[in-house]
């Protein structure tokens, strides 16, 4: 097996004329090769590894990956060397999802790792300090350890504009998105508007898809004004299935979106459910 790689220009360039044909761009999260098989042959254009996902794919949800129990760099550089990248053909790009904020690891070496298995874009979203709520206790605790945005800031310049790799940024909230398109300048953006709802392990905090819309879009028009050329792309909350994502793309201005749970979690328990079934239900001739 060898692995296909797509240089930053080849991405870039693909992404630029979607972009200016008018077709939805689409990021899709892969906790496993299978997975990420099936959406490389059905034409997403990138498929992002990070160890929620790989979590996902093992029956926990995807906030697991904020608890120490796991290290979350060294969880999705295996993975994806060992599982995603050898299931691909080169047709779609891999983004490492990394935590920045890893206190064991030189980040210029963990992007040389993704470099050298033929991941050519990283995002900060493995995980994020933007998950967390910036008027809780557990929040100005990490923050006071050193657990900060601007090292997740940090990370996506360095690997934009010394490695020249493709970089997605994503936050939570208006604030920290502007903070970060400021000081990193990604090549994309995602602003995740939520926990995806729906399923086992999903999250309804009960807000709509028109909502998600207004709040995303509202993001957008202010990251706009500092870069106009960044492409945007929407993902969480009320985003649940192929419906919500054709408001998000008819009710904001974004350039796609991005899929974690719809594409992944959602659709194998509804497939597995009614696959088991059918077979438990078979009986033995009386």
């Amino acid at each position: 097996m060898i692995t296909k790689r797509i240089s930053t220009e080849a991405i870039l360039e693909k992404l630029q004329a979607k972009r200016a044909a008018k077709k939805p761009i689409m990021i899709a999260s892969a906790g496993s090769g299978l997975v990420a098989k099936i959406l490389e042959e059905s034409g997403v254009d990138c498929i992002n590894t990070f160890s929620g996902a790989r979590l996902r794919a093992n029956g926990m949800g995807t906030m697991s990956m904020m608890w120490p129990i796991l290290d979350s760099n060294h969880q999705t550089l295996t993975y994806t060397r060992e599982d995603i990248m050898p299931a691909l053909k080169g047709q779609s790009f891999v983004c490492a999802c990394l935590n920045a904020n890893d206190p064991l690891r030189d980040m210029r070496m963990v992007l040389n790792d993704c470099l050298a298995m033929g991941v050519n874009s990283v995002s900060n979203i493995g995980p994020s300090i933007s998950y967390v709520d910036k008027d809780s206790e557990i929040f100005n605790v990490l923050t006071s350890a050193g657990i900060t945005l601007q090292n997740e800031i940090d990370m996506l310049k360095l690997a934009r504009e010394e490695m020249g790799m493709v970089t997605i940024g994503l936050t939570f909230t208006k604030d920290d998105a502007l903070e970060l398109v400021e000081g990193a300048r990604p090549h994309i953006f995602c602003y995740h508007a939520g926990t995806t709802k729906g399923g086992r392990t999903g999250y309804d905090n009960g807000v709509t898809i028109a909502e998600t819309a207004r709040e995303t879009e509202d993001v957008y028009q202010a990251i706009r004004k500092i870069d106009p050329n960044i492409i945007l792309v929407g993902h969480g909350a009320a985003m649940e299935t192929p419906e919500d994502a054709q408001y998000m793309l008819d009710h904001t201005s974004g350039d796609g979106f991005w899929t974690g749970s719809s594409t992944e979690r959602l659709p194998i328990e509804r497939a597995v459910t009614a696959a088991a079934a059918e077979f438990t239900s078979l009986t033995f001739n009386s």
